[in-house]
């Protein structure tokens, strides 16, 4: 959809911009799209601190508990592709609506739900749901914003609110679960979803008739989404068999052949292929996605070693590390906000090359942990340190992700993209937690087992794998320089006149209604 420009006004009677129709519109397009990526995002991370309760409460066994998080994470992951696809075909509101709406009733079922097997049946809707809607929001934000500094500064608060989720999510379920039920993790969704279907019925303008007819690549969708599905269920199982068991490499290497089958197809066989492969051809899509796949691969872990150094080695009970996680949350939506006045005067390659090599140099102050530190002295640092450099890098990573794209494509570029981050997370995570625990056992062998000897231990497999996060996000930086568009005239110009419209937002933007939208 596109927000109409206002009709021009006359020198006789000015209009102030604030007060424009279509500007108001734009505002209130962009806090309904934040809202409702913060409720996906956020649900990735808010389960993780009531697991215990949750397993109590219904009777989990440590085995079958693993599936209240990979529910989520198998379906959300899986279906990106496909809820973008759809999007591009049938209509962005309406698939936003149906996603909206699933992701509302499949929370209220998680809350109610009265055993394990429909909690977890719970959590695959809400994963699926979130697969529809996520992709939505972004090209929802891509067809609404034109390219520029509308976009730009949309960008910066969508990306704010994407990169604040995990650590609200943390947060809020120490809260929560400490002072009221582990059944409101998922209760709060309900009125936030209520409200927000009622605002896009309002705000999101109609898709549009057409009397053109699409045919949906059902059969790479099914390939497509299988092999993706297979994969991260491969990679989640890690934590419990290892990279060596066949129940990990099983399905592994069936997902990743289900995935050259479906290149196959979607090349040779589908008259709409769900994936345009044609997309890659935009150098600033597939170097953004392949840089954003490196950078979350790093991310993932660092949320999850943080949080392990803090309660394992520091001695943090959940809600201590929740709010541990502020400072650090603070930072994610400064270095998005940040970055995202800054593209205009440095340019887009100035921020992909510093987001990430920020996140390094984080990451690197992060392996110098001691087995006997303090939040103060060794944590708060490298943890502002690390976010701030993720929020730089975000915004810039999706604007060149979509930068380019074909409106009638934005959905599945949206897809692609957010496929990239959440599959990079996955395998991050899985490959570092593996390398981490590797070391933690060398150093255990290495002499007697003492209380001061396991946290040296766990300290020693987190920190080794930091240094490596580092290196790979390094790797990140150059790959997302390399792929930046070439600057021309044309942009050159452009960029001089994005520089005039930032500098005007500085001076006007505490009249401006909704420039901040943050967790």
């Amino acid at each position: 959809m596109t927000i109409s420009a206002p009709s021009p006004t006359t020198a006789s009677s000015p209009r102030p911009v604030s007060a424009s129709p279509a500007r108001a519109g734009a505002t209130a397009v962009l806090a309904l799209l934040c809202l409702a990526q913060f409720m996906v995002v956020l649900d990735v991370s808010i389960v993780n601190v009531a697991l215990p309760s949750i397993r109590h409460a219904l009777g989990f066994s440590q085995t079958a508990l693993q599936w209240v998080v990979n529910a989520y994470a198998l379906t959300f992951a899986g279906f990106l592709l496909l809820g973008g696809r759809l999007g591009d075909l049938f209509g962005r509101r309406r698939v936003f609506l149906i996603g909206l709406s699933a992701f509302t009733a499949s929370s209220f079922l998680c809350g109610v739900a009265p055993q394990e097997g429909v909690l977890i049946v719970a959590r695959a809707v809400q994963g699926l749901s979130a697969a529809l809607l996520s992709p939505a929001t972004l090209s929802l934000l891509t067809t609404t914003f034109p390219e520029g500094p509308e976009r730009t500064r949309a960008m910066g608060v969508w990306s704010a609110m994407a990169a604040a989720g995990g650590v609200a999510g943390a947060l809020i379920s120490g809260v929560v679960t400490n002072y009221v039920s582990w059944r409101w993790i998922f209760f709060i969704n309900v009125p936030i979803g209520l409200l927000a279907l009622a605002a896009a019925r309002m705000v999101l303008a109609p898709d549009g008739s057409t009397s053109e007819r699409h045919r949906l690549d059902l059969f790479g969708a099914l390939i497509g989404t299988s092999g993706l599905v297979l994969v991260v269920y491969g990679i989640t199982q890690t934590a419990i068999y290892g990279w060596g068991s066949p129940r990990v490499l099983v399905p592994i290497a069936a997902g990743l052949l289900a995935l050259c089958a479906f290149v196959i197809v979607e090349r040779r066989v589908a008259a709409e292929p769900i994936l345009p492969l044609g997309l890659f051809k935009i150098r600033s899509l597939s170097a953004s996605n392949a840089a954003v796949f490196l950078v979350s691969s790093s991310m993932f872990a660092t949320w999850f070693f943080m949080t392990l150094y803090l309660q394992n080695v520091l001695g943090y009970d959940a809600l201590r590390a929740g709010l541990a996680f502020v400072p650090s949350g603070l930072a994610v939506i400064a270095g998005t906000q940040l970055s995202s006045r800054l593209v205009g005067r440095v340019g887009m390659r100035v921020l992909l090359l510093a987001g990430p090599l920020i996140i390094a140099a984080g990451l690197l102050w992060f392996a110098q942990l001691p087995s006997r530190g303090s939040y103060a002295g060794h944590v708060l640092g490298p943890s502002v340190v690390t976010m701030l450099g993720f929020g730089m890098a975000f915004v810039p990573l999706t604007m060149s992700a979509v930068a380019g794209v074909p409106s009638n494509e934005a959905g599945i570029a949206s897809g692609v993209f957010q496929t990239s981050r959440q599959v990079g997370g996955a395998i991050g995570l899985a490959a570092l937690a593996t390398i981490a625990a590797a070391r933690t056992k060398a150093v255990l062998a290495a002499g007697p087992v003492t209380h001061d000897a396991v946290r040296s231990a766990l300290t020693a497999g987190y920190t080794r794998a930091f240094v490596l996060a580092s290196v790979v996000t390094s790797l990140a930086a150059v790959i997302g320089v390399l792929g930046a568009r070439p600057a021309s005239a044309a942009s050159s110009s452009r960029r001089d006149a994005i520089c005039a419209v930032v500098g005007q937002l500085w001076h006007s933007e505490h009249q401006e209604p909704g420039a901040s939208v943050q967790a």
